[in-house]
């Protein structure tokens, strides 16, 4: 089953990480997505290295913490461009602390130079269960929607990546921007 691509409303993924058994895992590549009001504040603000948690990402918070509580693992390993990182991965490393650590996920990150050898797909995604989710994103990092897939080769090619990934990458606490 693929869905083709669709533009997701607010309530997707936080039926998705409902629905979710036993892992909810997510493999970001891109040195910048979207931009946010977030960002841009934090930009204003001199670019903190920590920053509080934001009321925008209460939401979030909840729904993870939520599937968190359930004993869903939720991981996150992100590749990124380093020496120096883009000001977009400085922001998400500063909000990491407040949002996706606080909601109870794990936070990884590999310096894209060590991921040189491994196999990767060509876009960013989540695995919920045996559920894949691909994110699709137009060249400056605009979301242009997901796509979902029970397909069972994408599915092993995901996670044989994000084990990779994790494998390698480092834990939050220990990656300096």
């Amino acid at each position: 089953m693929s869905s083709g691509l669709v533009s997701p409303d607010d309530t997707l993924f936080p039926s998705l990480f409902a629905k979710a058994d036993a892992r909810a895992l997510h493999l970001e590549m891109r040195d910048g997505y979207m931009r946010e009001e977030q960002f841009d504040r934090w930009q204003a603000t001199g670019r903190p290295t920590v920053m509080a948690a934001d009321p925008e990402d209460a939401a979030w918070i909840s729904t993870v913490s939520d599937a968190v509580r359930r004993g869903v693992s939720v991981q996150r390993a992100r590749i990124v461009s380093t020496g120096p990182v883009s000001a977009y991965v400085a922001w998400e490393h500063a909000t990491t602390q407040a949002c996706n650590l606080a909601a109870g996920e794990e936070v990884r990150w590999l310096p894209r130079r060590d991921a040189s050898m491994l196999t990767l797909p060509g876009n960013d995604f989540w695995i919920f269960d045996d559920l894949v989710v691909w994110n699709h994103f137009t060249g400056d990092g605009e979301w242009l929607g997901v796509e979902l897939t029970e397909d069972a080769a994408a599915l092993a090619l995901c996670l044989a990546s994000f084990e990779a990934v994790w494998s390698l990458a480092v834990d939050h606490s220990e990656f300096v921007v």
